[in-house]
């Protein structure tokens, strides 16, 4: 289970949200079915134990200004992040207290834009209904848009966290560390603001990585991603804004990923540990690994 600031979904924005969905079933991942936003994007879902693996697209550009947190607009900020590129437009991280950790992330200089609440109706497999409710603390970064955060506490986690819709063909439990690829002149800005929730940093070649509640967030230059992650996705190539661009799922199955591995017709390569796609612009332009953990 994840704990307050632990990584919970980075959100993967796409312009084609069934194709991509398409592509995560075809490597065993149960997907919810698209729904909408009251503030414009689609969504699909691959649920696990207190994290979650999220594609938002753009289902009505006319609704993107709506249910505003202070100056932030969530699906104007989606929006204007694809209207660049595909990739990693904001990322969420767990809370058990919205109110309290947006308070501490403010202590230590993350911006706090402001709150948004909603629900939604779920019946669950024993055909019983309820209703979700979700708070999300929005935290834009004006420095570094693509590494804007949002808090996001589920006040109804047993209606969320359903035993049956966190079970995957593939096996994938869930995430286990994103990395943000960042030239070394961010390096110093970046490693203060994560350390004021996650302390001190470990050192590896071409940067660092802090320890969350939930997997590893780690900050490497070019030559480190390439070493450690893979090639830099070419969509990224002339990019110099800091930037998730590979996430890391756990997988206590390798043969079982393999299988779906191959089945998907996606391209992949065994990295340290497990594998990896290799045709991230057709994830969103984020690599993805699957790893032993």
């Amino acid at each position: 289970m994840n704990a307050s600031f632990g990584i919970d979904h980075p959100l993967l924005a796409t312009h084609d949200i069934d194709a991509l969905r398409a592509r995560l079933i075809a490597l065993g991942f149960n997907m919810t079915a698209v729904g909408k936003h009251p503030w414009g994007t689609s969504t699909s879902l691959a649920m696990f134990n207190g994290c979650l693996i999220e594609i938002m697209g753009i289902s009505d550009d006319t609704l993107l200004d709506q249910v505003p947190a202070g100056d932030f607009r969530f699906g104007r900020h989606v929006y204007d992040h694809l209207q660049q590129r595909e990739g990693v437009a904001l990322s969420a991280l767990h809370s058990t207290g919205s109110a309290v950790d947006a308070a501490r992330a403010q202590d230590v200089g993350f911006t706090i834009a402001g709150h948004l609440e909603f629900g939604r109706d779920v019946t669950l497999p024993d055909g019983s209904t309820g209703r979700t409710k979700t708070t999300l603390a929005l935290m834009p970064d004006a420095e570094f848009p693509r590494l804007s955060l949002f808090l996001c506490q589920q006040h109804r986690p047993e209606l969320i966290y359903v035993p049956e819709w966190l079970q995957h063909p593939n096996q994938v439990t869930g995430i286990c560390g994103v990395t943000i690829l960042a030239d070394d002149d961010t390096h110093d800005a970046l490693r203060k603001r994560f350390s004021g929730l996650y302390g001190e940093a470990n050192e590896l070649q071409g940067g660092f990585q802090f320890q969350t509640a939930n997997g590893v967030l780690r900050v490497l230059n070019d030559g480190g991603f390439e070493t450690q992650i893979g090639p830099i996705p070419d969509a990224l190539h002339d990019e110099h804004q800091p930037c998730i661009a590979a996430m890391d799922l756990a997988m206590p199955d390798p043969a079982q990923m393999y299988r779906f591995l191959q089945q998907s017709g996606l391209a992949f390569t065994p990295c340290d540990g497990g594998y990896a796609l290799t045709q991230p612009e057709l994830t969103a332009n984020t690599i993805l690994r699957f790893l032993m953990v």
